[in-house]
């Protein structure tokens, strides 16, 4: 009776082993992925889609719109949260096919600022706080 008890528990054991090594592989997995996927394309890489790739200049347009997009909704959240937002919209106009516009206008006012290897969000946070300033 004693022998059941010992592999019993000793099968228990191996059984949490296991489901704590499956769960840190799983964490592991997950912290690769999103170290992998946080890093935004630089003005170089964005450049480079636009000339190399096919359909490059669609491309780089969506990913505009999706930094403008991911910017404002990051704003909203820290209005909602009492914070200071970078930047407001209010009532003025800000669409989707205005990103680019946006972006290239900031890179040429401050063209000495920027340098190829910065992220493309930050070149275009830069360019809604100045066109986008809030007034109260």
């Amino acid at each position: 009776m004693s022998d059941m008890f010992y592999f019993l528990r000793r099968s228990a054991a191996v059984s949490r082993f296991s489901v704590v090594l499956v769960s840190l592989s799983g964490v592991l997995v997950f912290m690769l992925l999103c170290a992998t996927t946080a890093n935004a394309m630089t003005v170089r890489q964005l450049r480079l889609l636009e000339a190399n790739e096919k359909n490059g200049k669609t491309y780089a347009g969506y990913y505009l719109v999706g930094v403008m997009e991911g910017l404002r909704e990051a704003t909203e959240a820290s209005q909602r949260e009492g914070r200071k937002p970078p930047f407001c919209v209010e009532n003025r106009k800000l669409d989707p096919e205005m990103a680019r516009s946006l972006y290239q206008t900031e890179l040429k006012r401050n063209a000495d600022s920027y340098e190829a290897d910065m992220p493309v969000p930050l070149v275009l946070s830069a360019a809604l706080r100045s066109s986008y300033r809030c007034t109260h």
